[in-house]
């Protein structure tokens, strides 16, 4: 049998890959002496970095000319025998398309956020089982791969970054801590700042632990409205880049967060989790260890 090149395609976001990373796994276990490469935007290769999984991640750079021309370049270099697009958008499908691989596996039309994009698949397929990890699981069975024992997320943290988490945490003088994470992109996703407080003031009542507040680029409002409502001993606020952001909740006793990056991660990594749902179905989006909580309010 020809050696296998597979290159895998989920550009964005965090929760999404996060979410796809199983895929990549059952991939791995299945062919393991195959070409495993990854596309994903340059914001998130972080999430990919040290990946075992993966031979090579791509930084797909949209943003000039020159650098699409090194992604397709970096895409067409290994003579691919199959893309799997997760993402099914126009960019994701049309990457897949111009990698010049004989297979391209992608969803149907009818799931698809931007159906015209899966006429550029050799292979169409409606997702099985209830959640986006099952759903991405699907693609790569069609690819061969056989399904998981146990569903493994490999996110690898880096010396550095526990380094400089250990020393932020100690400045503040924090040692047991959990976590609050109040952003959520949509405002329909997000929990009120005084409904949090309230949470802040009975977990350290029953606790004594402090919390980290965790915020986005654009959300340093929402944490500050959080603290603002907490009371003392105020929690602390940390805007942290993704690696210490993934060594900070693996240290939690606890993290609780609407649908968004981080619940996600979180749960990857192995923290307990609290998750707080509005609009979305945690059945398919939701945390997916069967130990993390799920809270939801489908009127939000």
């Amino acid at each position: 049998m020809p050696e296998q090149r597979f290159l895998l395609v989920r550009l964005g976001s965090m929760g999404d890959i996060i979410h796809a990373l199983p895929a990549a796994a059952a991939l791995r276990d299945t062919f393991p002496g195959a070409q495993i490469d990854w596309a994903v935007e340059p914001r998130w290769v972080r999430l990919l970095k040290g990946n075992s999984d993966l031979n090579n991640v791509i930084a797909a750079n949209r943003t000039s000319a020159a650098g699409m021309l090194a992604t397709l370049k970096a895409v067409r270099a290994p003579r691919l025998s199959c893309v799997i697009d997760f993402q099914a958008l126009y960019k994701s499908a049309l990457l897949a398309f111009t990698s010049g691989a004989p297979r391209r596996i992608g969803f149907t039309s009818s799931y698809a956020r931007e159906g015209p994009a899966s006429i550029l698949y050799t292979e169409r397929l409606n997702p099985r089982g209830p959640h986006k990890v099952d759903h991405n699981l699907t693609l790569v069975m069609a690819a061969g791969a056989k399904k998981p024992q146990h569903i493994r997320f490999p996110l690898a943290i880096d010396a550095d970054d526990e380094d400089l988490v250990t020393r932020e945490l100690a400045k503040h003088g924090l040692r047991e801590f959990f976590v609050l994470n109040p952003g959520g992109g949509w405002v329909s996703k997000c929990w009120p700042a005084e409904r949090y407080g309230a949470l802040y003031r009975e977990a350290v009542k029953r606790f004594g632990w402090r919390a980290v507040v965790t915020f986005g680029p654009g959300e340093q409002h929402i944490a500050q409205n959080l603290i603002r409502t907490a009371g003392g001993p105020a929690p602390t606020a940390l805007l942290l880049a993704l690696g210490p952001l993934m060594a900070l909740l693996k240290r939690a006793k606890f993290v609780v967060s609407a649908d968004t990056g981080p619940l996600h991660l979180a749960s990857a990594l192995g923290a307990p989790v609290v998750g707080l749902y509005g609009p979305t179905d945690p059945v398919r989006n939701g945390p997916y260890s069967a130990s993390d909580v799920v809270v939801r309010n489908p009127h939000a």
